[in-house]
């Protein structure tokens, strides 16, 4: 049989930050004794092909899917970003970015522009943006946006979309745009944070569930002890991470009460 993979896709914003996770996990499926092996995937490959995959070890996958039940997988464990709006928890929020020299003030301000999301299954770039625009919506004014382009797919389009100004405003993962802010600052100059909204559950490193239950408690052990390893503190920097913490899929219930308050507002997609 073939190793199991291990990716870290969702948070390689460059390649040595893909590298930097390669070696991190790459220790973690050492001292777990679990043989793994890592996949590159690069953008724009859809992550859905890749969690619908039979042979996950540890792959990064966003917890709006893990509690949609999108794939059968089980939740590993979860980082913890060092981060001060983190406060030491495996959370992350979105930001809601704009131009630099965009007038906005406040997020009313950009009511009637362009918005756009990612896909429908993301929690940060989708399902947090709904549920942070829903105070603002009303009977009277059932969309807040001129325009709102969707299926962007990745952080990266947002993020290019917003500089280049094919949207006004859009969202994207805090811990991603901590990353790409720390190793490639060209690619956020001239773009701003306007808002962000509440933290919720970060995406996990997840395994098929057909994975054995004693593999996967040796992985999630080697996980939650990586912070005490001589390895860990290089890497650490490298991604910003303080550690990981323990998860389950109960851990992203959350997601779906964000989903049906927006659902019972009559507002499906983010508008």
């Amino acid at each position: 049989m073939d190793p199991l993979l291990i990716n870290a896709r969702m948070y390689a914003v460059t390649p040595d930050v893909e590298r930097g996770w390669e070696r991190l996990l790459g220790h973690v499926a050492k001292e777990a004794d679990v043989e793994l092996r890592y996949l590159a995937y690069p953008a724009p490959q859809p992550l859905e092909r890749l969690w619908a995959r039979r042979d996950l070890g540890m792959v990064f996958m966003c917890g709006y899917p893990i509690a949609q039940r999108l794939s059968p997988v089980v939740p590993i464990a979860a980082p913890i970003p060092s981060a001060a709006w983190a406060e030491g928890r495996a959370v992350y929020r979105t930001d809601l970015i704009v131009r630099q020299d965009a007038p906005y003030q406040r997020l009313e301000d950009t009511f009637g522009g362009r918005a756009g999301y990612t896909v429908a299954h993301s929690h940060s770039g989708f399902n947090a943006f709904r549920h942070h625009l829903l105070r603002y919506r009303s009977s009277a004014r059932p969309a807040l946006y001129g325009q709102m382009v969707g299926n962007l797919i990745t952080a990266r389009n947002i993020l290019d979309g917003v500089r280049e100004g094919r949207i006004d405003i859009g969202p994207l993962d805090a811990y991603w745009h901590a990353l790409i802010a720390r190793h490639a600052p060209q690619l956020v100059s001239g773009v701003r944070v306007l808002e962000s909204t509440a933290t919720a559950p970060i995406p996990a490193l997840v395994a098929v569930s057909t994975v054995p239950q004693a593999a996967i408690e040796r992985l999630r052990a080697a996980l939650l002890a990586a912070s005490d390893r001589p390895w860990f503190a290089r890497l650490a920097d490298l991604l910003q991470l303080e550690g990981f913490a323990p998860v389950t899929e109960d851990t992203y219930s959350v997601l779906m009460d964000w989903e049906r308050e927006a659902r019972a507002a009559g507002y499906d997609q983010p508008a």
